[in-house]
């Protein structure tokens, strides 16, 4: 079984208009698991609904405290790009579990997303690490504390 717990960030924006007003809307991923076949083996809880620039250390703490009180071994968590690697980092000092962040640069509401693509390789990734703290991200995978957001280039790569 597998823990998903929901963040909010960029995979679940929803936008208003041109201006590219945006909230963090419902989260997507029990949308994105049926639409990927998947209907059981997990149990969701939401966390959040922020993007990842407002997160703070105290929602980061909560990240942290809902992750070290779960009964499961294996959690998946969606969380903006923007501080994911900090989250992460907050994250790596529990033991015992796989822990797999995972995002979206676009919202899985739009037509052209790697948002389902993401979750599908963070379901693996988390079924198949070993105990750790991790970000899967567009077919790659990154430890904790070894990784950063690449704004320019719009990608993660290892520091």
């Amino acid at each position: 079984m597998i823990q998903i717990l929901t963040t909010g960030g960029t995979i679940d924006k929803v936008y208003f208009d041109a201006n590219s007003e945006f909230s963090v809307g419902d989260p997507t991923v029990p949308e994105m698991l049926t639409e990927s076949n998947i209907h059981d083996g997990y149990e969701l809880r939401e966390l959040l609904r922020k993007d990842s620039l407002e997160m703070t250390d105290e929602d980061r703490q909560v990240v942290f405290q809902a992750a070290s009180e779960s009964s499961f071994d294996r959690i998946l968590i969606t969380h903006g790009t923007d501080t994911m690697a900090e989250t992460a980092s907050v994250l790596s000092t529990l033991e015992g579990k796989t822990i797999v962040l995972f995002g979206a640069m676009q919202p899985a509401r739009m037509r052209r997303t790697d948002a389902l693509f993401n979750l599908g390789f963070a379901w693996s990734a988390v079924s198949l690490l070993p105990p750790g703290v991790y970000i899967a991200m567009n077919g790659e995978v990154f430890e904790a504390g070894s990784v950063r957001k690449n704004l320019e280039a719009k990608r993660f790569e290892r520091v």
